[in-house]
């Protein structure tokens, strides 16, 4: 077997990673007395559209997200699909199945994906081996429940736009904590799968965006978004009459022109 990386283990052509890199990517500490080699979790690859787990499907494998971008989805008997979460790298995928053994959602590839499997067995038993490591997992298992905790609660409390303003700042946060730029960034999802997770119709969704962009909070280039002003995009409750956001358009315009908001062009650039 050949020595560990960056990138993981090569085995038999496959890609393995250790339980170290494991904890890595999911932001917890690594047990202090594992061995790289005790224990190699397989990744797999999956093409955009692709299923990772569908519902109903037999629990027994946890998912870790390793590179690219999926959807979870619930879908009612008459087949409606009701967005769950958007993973991304870092993300824990499977632990609906815990309790009755079956998955309750299924998670679809958006692009192409490099996911991690964990089996669950294998790891309760390394739970049971390293103390702190069934800790450290309780805590991720918590995570995600306050994340999906919060996303009720923004549901419930803002309109229809404030919605979109966060959930585009909130993706833009989860870009930078990757790494990546969280000013600038390509929505992987369609406006009907936004609309789908915040509860909101496609066409909301689709003039909410044709709005921001028009008073330069953001600007829209197909799929991808550049964040121009966050601060405004965080505190927003309701967007101004179109009347009224016709006139800070026409400010905005001639301010840009006059070169003095070097703020937001500099945003821009440095996305």
């Amino acid at each position: 077997m050949g020595g560990s990386n960056e990138a993981g283990w090569r085995c038999h052509g496959n890609l393995w990673s250790n339980l170290r890199e494991i904890c890595d990517l999911l932001h917890i500490q690594a047990p202090v007395a594992c061995q790289d080699d005790e224990v190699l979790f397989q990744h797999v690859r999956f093409k955009a559209g692709q299923r990772v787990h569908t519902i109903g499907q037999t629990f027994d494998t946890l998912y870790l997200v390793n590179s690219g971008f999926l959807k979870t989805v619930l879908i009612d008997e008459y087949g409606n699909e009701q967005v769950l979460s958007f993973p991304m790298k870092g993300d824990l995928l499977g632990i609906d199945g815990i309790h009755s053994q079956h998955h309750a959602s299924e998670a679809v590839a958006l692009s192409d994906c490099d996911i991690i499997l964990i089996p669950y067995k294998v790891f309760a038993a390394l739970g049971r081996s390293h103390a702190e490591l069934e800790h450290a997992m309780f805590s991720v298992l918590s995570r995600e429940l306050v994340r999906e905790q919060i996303m009720i609660g923004m549901l419930s409390a803002l309109s229809a736009e404030a919605k979109v303003a966060r959930f585009l700042t909130n993706l833009g946060e989860r870009f930078s904590m990757l790494g990546y730029s969280g000013k600038s960034f390509n929505l992987r999802m369609t406006r009907h799968e936004i609309g789908s997770y915040l509860g909101l119709t496609l066409e909301t969704v689709s003039r909410t965006l044709s709005a921001f962009n028009e008073m330069g909070l953001i600007q829209v280039d197909q799929r991808e978004i550049t964040l121009l002003d966050t601060n405004a995009l965080k505190t927003l409750r309701r967007l101004p009459p179109a009347k009224a956001r016709a006139k800070v358009t026409d400010k905005v315009q001639a301010l840009v022109g006059k070169k003095l908001m070097p703020q937001w062009s500099g945003d821009a650039v440095a996305a």
